[in-house]
Order: C-alpha cells, then structure tokens, then sequence
C-alpha cells in the first residue's frame, strides 16, 4: 500500500512538472524577438534585355555570396508578391558592421559582374532594431 502512495505521488509530481513544462514552452513562443541583425531589403525590377537565364544567375549569386561571405547569416530569393518592382530579395547579415563591410568588398563585387547584367532600376531598404 505504501508502493501505491508513492507511485501516485510520483506520478502526479510527474505530470504537474510535465505541465509546467509545456506552459512554460508555449508561453516563451508567444512573445517576440529584436535582434540586432540586419535586413537589406532588395526592390526590383529586371532590365528590359534580361533573359531568364540573367535573372536565375543573379539570383544564385546572391545564394553563392552568402556562402562566402560570413556576414550574410539568411537570403530570401523567391518573390511572391512586389506591389512596386518586378521582384525583390532579401540578405540578412549579423549586425550592421557586416553590412558595412560587405560595401564594395570582394564578394559583392564578384556577385556585381552578374547581377548588374539583370538589375534595372532597384531600391534598397537596410532596417534594424
């Protein structure tokens, strides 16, 4: 009879410990995050002459850039909906001295050579916390 008690007890300390748990899980996905990253947000639209082959290699390269470049920890390539430009992309880099060192580096300038061929007009938008 003892073994019974013990066991219900462990079982209930069990359960409420499981319980508290999964609050305490699904409560931490309710609130929101500021990282300190930053989001190069990419407009777009493709020059008239463009083939799809252009646009294809411009967007690799930027999948090809961040695998080189350490400061590019996330890429967006798929447009779903533009309401101003033809398209747009997104890079994320670690924080704003990555955005920084990015200008003019190796990397973007060897992206460049393909990417200027397919770009027409574009705006930039660089947004952090």
């Amino acid at each position: 009879m003892k073994n019974t008690v013990l066991n219900r007890r462990f079982l209930i300390v069990c359960c409420a410990g499981a319980a508290l748990f999964l609050a305490g899980v699904l409560f931490g996905q309710s609130g929101y995050e500021k990282p300190n990253s930053v989001i190069h947000v990419v407009t777009l639209d493709w020059a008239s002459g463009a083939s799809q082959a252009d646009i294809d290699a411009a967007l690799k390269g930027v999948e090809t850039m961040a695998e080189k470049y350490d400061g590019i920890t996330r890429i967006w390539l798929r447009s779903i909906k533009s309401q101003t430009k033809d398209a747009a992309f997104v890079m994320e880099f670690k924080d704003e001295q990555a955005l920084k060192d990015y200008a003019g580096s190796e990397a973007q300038q060897e992206w460049y050579k393909v990417y200027l061929k397919a770009r027409g007009r574009s705006v930039t938008s660089d947004i952090t916390n």
